[in-house]
């Protein structure tokens, strides 16, 4: 495919109409919670990651760039790699009670552990 015609996430791929352009779809951030209204989920995932453990907290409601910031904090808590991907927070290995302490001690109260 050339690089003038790319697919989108919505599955087009060609159109026969030459002045046809995708259009970007533009969300607008949501201002972040306070954390004591934040409901989020910690669970543990190996899937897609080659059996390699990861713990995904996901259900954090806010700016990306907050996002980030708890991730990064969330990091360097647990002495481990991760990243910030779709609105997750991914962290290596199992470190679900730290993340659980973490979250509890900085006022994500209404944290809950998911999955298995």
């Amino acid at each position: 495919m050339s690089k003038k015609n790319k697919g989108d996430n919505r599955g087009f791929v060609f159109s026969t109409d030459p002045n046809f352009k995708f259009e970007e779809e533009h969300t607008e951030e949501v201002a972040t919670l306070p954390p004591a209204q934040q409901q989020m989920r910690v669970q543990l995932d190996n899937k897609q990651r080659a059996g390699k453990v990861v713990t995904l907290i996901y259900g954090f409601v806010g700016t990306n760039d907050d996002l980030e910031a708890l991730g990064k904090q969330l990091k360097n808590f647990c002495g481990t790699g991760g990243s910030v991907k779709d609105g997750e927070i991914i962290i290596q290995g199992d470190q679900r009670e730290k993340v659980m302490q973490f979250l509890q001690k900085n006022g994500y109260s209404k944290t809950k552990k998911s999955g298995g």
